[in-house]
């Protein structure tokens, strides 16, 4: 298992990412074709900014990545790819919706690789995720257009069934994600919600 660890690690390293979690959306990515060229991107929990960084690589220079984190992203330059603007922020908190807009209405996609600090307590690491993830997917009922797409890392467990339902009542299309480069011992999977529905009171 180390080995293939040791796999993305070096492969994250050579192909300039900070961090070897870029393939767990690269290869969700390559199968389901969820952000294409020219969307507008909401990458929460951003840092170190390795999905950002693909993101933008994705939708090419008629894109827009946005990156939200507690921790500073450093601030990179990429050829033949979309801006990323880095934003230093609390998703919890009131006003971060109003930021957002502040920079685009709405987005194509909205994706989320944050996990909790783990406790070493797996109840309480998942419940601690759930709340991360459900805070991305109320984000998402804001900020999202119509037919967008939304990726999102979320502990299994207990609860974990609910969480999935509530994303299929906002979404055309569901699907769990376990990427390859995730390690077989995590909990994470990811929650990938294709074509997002407006209600018919949202614009």
């Amino acid at each position: 298992m180390r080995k293939v660890q040791d796999y993305y690690f070096k492969k994250a390293k050579k192909e300039n990412y900070p961090a070897r979690s870029v393939y767990k959306l690269e290869e969700a990515q390559k199968k389901h074709r969820f952000i294409k060229s020219g969307d507008t991107v909401l990458d929460f929990g951003c840092y170190p900014g390795s999905w950002s960084i693909y993101a933008a690589r994705v939708v090419g220079p008629q894109g827009l990545v946005v990156g939200v984190d507690l921790q500073d992203a450093k601030k990179t330059s990429i050829a033949k790819a979309a801006e990323i603007m880095w934003f230093c922020d609390d998703i919890m908190s009131d006003d971060i919706v109003g930021k957002m807009q502040g920079i685009r209405e709405t987005f194509s996609v909205v994706l989320s690789d944050m996990a909790p600090r783990t406790s070493g307590n797996k109840w309480v690491d998942q419940q601690q995720s759930l709340t991360l993830a459900r805070r991305v997917l109320e984000l998402a009922a804001s900020l999202l257009r119509k037919d967008g797409n939304f990726y999102v890392k979320v502990f299994e467990g207990e609860d974990f069934k609910e969480f999935v339902d509530s994303v299929r009542k906002s979404f055309k299309t569901v699907k769990i994600v376990k990427p390859k480069s995730s390690r077989s011992e995590s909990p994470e999977v990811f929650v990938l919600g294709i074509g997002f529905l407006k209600l018919k009171n949202e614009d």
